[in-house]
């Protein structure tokens, strides 16, 4: 089923394992089919989906929506959080017949690619380049998939700063995003603005969510002390690290509970990776959280390239401001 010529000698790479779907580098790992679907999928009336660029908090945002929706109840396991906020990237689009309950779709496309339509809702999560560029480095070498375990910060932040990672270029997904930022149908935020009032965020997604979701907090206050209880770092850090570490055996337990790209990536861990379900998801996914870690990575050079990449890309955007 998988075929790649030096598999073994993709351990040490100046560039991650990618593949192309739609002119748009993928992890090499993920089914071509099911980016695809994603890609193709048809909104229907009221589907909510949560859209960023790859480590600008997606899960965060997950996290607070869904508790949202729970009224405050968190995931049970792997399955639930996988399968109830699927990455339609990732999972594939048969993955919405498989949800148990009202749930929110994760994307990572950029704009031209998004299956946009005026009846669903989207929330955009933007976060400052450089903390992202820091975040995506480790996760990219974290994850065994990538064969970038040796790869140091200088590898990733030139093809980085290139545009030439999983899901292109930053400025290319932010900046058409950014122009949307106005539309009744989409609630854009920062990661740093979440990070700082994280309270008030949560209000304001409530808000956006629709009526019921505000009378739900009106009527039971303590809504809002789980929805914030249960999305906080400490919290996440414990469990999604462990959703990812079980994910691997609940699918060989349950194949008839996952989508087609689950499955795939479960048979890429067996065939190429020879990773055991036990050990196919012992990566770490939530890792720092912080605003700034960027300051401990880049160098003056680094910094001042990246700033000027930033001009290139930015200009006749005010964009920018969103981190003054």
């Amino acid at each position: 089923m998988f075929s790649f010529l030096g598999t073994r000698k993709m351990a040490e790479r100046k560039v991650p394992f990618y593949k192309e779907v739609s002119g748009m580098k993928i992890p090499g790992a993920f089914s071509e089919e099911a980016c695809l679907s994603a890609i193709n999928y048809k909104p229907k009336p009221n589907d909510l989906f949560i859209v960023t660029y790859p480590k600008c908090g997606t899960t965060w945002m997950q996290h607070i929506v869904m508790l949202i929706l729970r009224k405050g109840k968190p995931f049970e396991n792997a399955l639930d959080f996988f399968i109830n906020t699927p990455f339609l990237e990732r999972s594939g689009a048969d993955v919405v017949d498989l949800m148990t309950s009202k749930g929110a779709l994760k994307l990572h496309l950029p704009f031209h690619l998004t299956p946009f339509y005026p009846h669903a809702k989207y929330i955009y999560v933007a976060r400052n380049p450089k903390d992202c560029c820091v975040s995506f480095y480790n996760h990219t070498k974290e994850f065994a998939f990538y064969f970038y375990k040796d790869a140091t910060f200088d590898d990733f932040f030139e093809i980085f700063v290139r545009g030439e990672v999983e899901f292109g270029d930053y400025f290319d997904h932010l900046i058409p995003w950014y122009e949307h930022r106005n539309d009744e149908n989409v609630y854009f935020t920062t990661y740093e603005k979440v990070k700082r009032n994280t309270k008030e965020e949560v209000l304001n997604i409530v808000k956006f969510l629709g009526e019921e979701y505000e009378r739900d907090l009106k009527e039971n206050p303590k809504i809002l002390d789980d929805v914030l209880h249960y999305s906080s770092f400490e919290y996440m850090k414990k469990h999604v690290n462990e959703y990812y570490a079980t994910m691997s055996g609940y699918i060989r337990e349950n194949p008839d509970k996952v989508s087609s790209g689950w499955k795939h990536i479960a048979e890429f861990s067996k065939s190429v990776l020879n990773m055991p379900a036990s050990k196919a998801g012992n990566d770490k996914f939530v890792r720092k959280g912080i605003i700034g870690d960027w300051r401990n990575y880049f160098s003056k050079e680094q910094e001042e390239r990246l700033e000027e990449r930033i001009k290139e890309k930015t200009k006749g955007s005010d964009v920018m401001k969103l981190w003054d």
